[in-house]
């Protein structure tokens, strides 16, 4: 289904610590505070943000960062709908020591139904208040034995540069985060938003990963193993052509049984899953290449390319070409 925007969102927290790099922290502002304009003048609020973004840190007073500068901010923790936790360097020991009054907001916020985003070592936060045990995770690679050592509860896939799961984010570095950023402003902003806002910042960027698979991770919380071995061959045999029959028969069940045992599991039947998968990962190569509408077509697994138009357009309300153009458009808006 196309994500719709939320009309929940009224504030963005974003923690500033000691050691944080303040260059993540105002990334995050900066991506935030532009949605938030544009989203402001698509309600007919002319230049008025549409939500607010606060800078907030565990004391209400300013931090220093990794590189010496005194960084402001707007005030304490407070009850915002989403979270974000940039990367910071230092100690993280002394941190929660210095900083205990974190990890109760995060389980909080969590509780209450906020959206938790970390970046890098912006990850250990949500580890250290537990949130992200028996869950997928991920930070930056040079990151991973630690946090491997210091939460083993945790799923750490160091494969990933995103993961997702129960409403609790992880980017590994300053590109994942960029992607991420730009999925969250579309689901609580919309899609034309959330473009607009790709298309000042992250036309030129070039990835050596598909940010496709962000949004499914909510869909691996359950206990079925086997289903869980199956979505993970789905995501690296996305674009192949095989029969749910088969990949059933080779895990042991039995057609109808697989069919069940999968939507019981993830709440979404095999083909459309895959259906999404395939989709997601065009309109990655849609925004980031100018491949024709065909190639993408027949990368993602449809040698059809009408029919992979007349699909894209039933999961994003847009045809691939009009999905396109809100990427390469000359664009007026703020």
């Amino acid at each position: 289904m196309p994500i719709r925007p939320s009309a929940t969102l009224r504030r963005v927290s974003i923690l500033a610590t000691e050691g944080v790099f303040a260059s993540t922290l105002m990334q995050a502002k900066d991506f935030f505070h532009m949605a938030s304009l544009r989203y402001g003048k698509q309600q007919g609020l002319g230049l008025t943000p549409a939500f607010e973004i606060h800078l907030v840190s565990p004391d209400g007073q300013p931090v220093r960062s990794f590189s010496h500068v005194q960084v402001p901010v707007d005030g304490p923790l407070d009850e915002a709908d989403v979270i974000l936790l940039p990367a910071f360097w230092g100690d993280f020991d002394a941190l929660c020591m210095r900083y205990p009054q974190v990890l109760d907001w995060l389980r909080e916020r969590h509780a209450a139904g906020s959206t938790l985003c970390g970046e890098a070592t912006g990850v250990f936060w949500m580890a250290q208040a537990g949130l992200l045990d028996g869950k997928e995770a991920t930070t930056y690679w040079r990151f991973f034995r630690e946090f491997a050592e210091r939460f083993p509860q945790v799923l750490l896939n160091t494969e990933k540069h995103l993961s997702d799961a129960d409403n609790l984010y992880c980017a590994g570095g300053v590109t994942s985060v960029c992607d991420l950023y730009i999925y969250l402003i579309e689901r609580f902003c919309g899609a034309g938003v959330a473009q607009g806002v790709a298309r000042d910042i992250l036309y030129e960027v070039q990835r050596s990963y598909t940010p496709g698979r962000i949004g499914f991770g909510g869909q691996k919380l359950h206990q079925d193993v086997t289903i869980l071995q199956i979505q993970q061959w789905l995501e690296e045999h996305y674009a192949d052509k095989f029969r749910f029959e088969d990949v059933a028969r080779d895990h042991g069940m039995s057609i109808r049984n697989f069919m069940r045992r999968f939507q019981a599991a993830t709440g979404d039947k095999p083909l459309h899953y895959l259906q999404r998968l395939r989709i997601e990962t065009a309109k990655s190569l849609l925004s980031s290449t100018r491949k024709s509408i065909k190639t993408i077509s027949y990368e993602v697994g449809y040698d059809d390319a009408s029919f992979f138009a007349r699909l894209f357009r039933q999961h994003t309300e847009l045809s691939p070409n009009q999905y396109r153009r809100q990427f390469q458009q000359k664009d007026t808006a703020a």
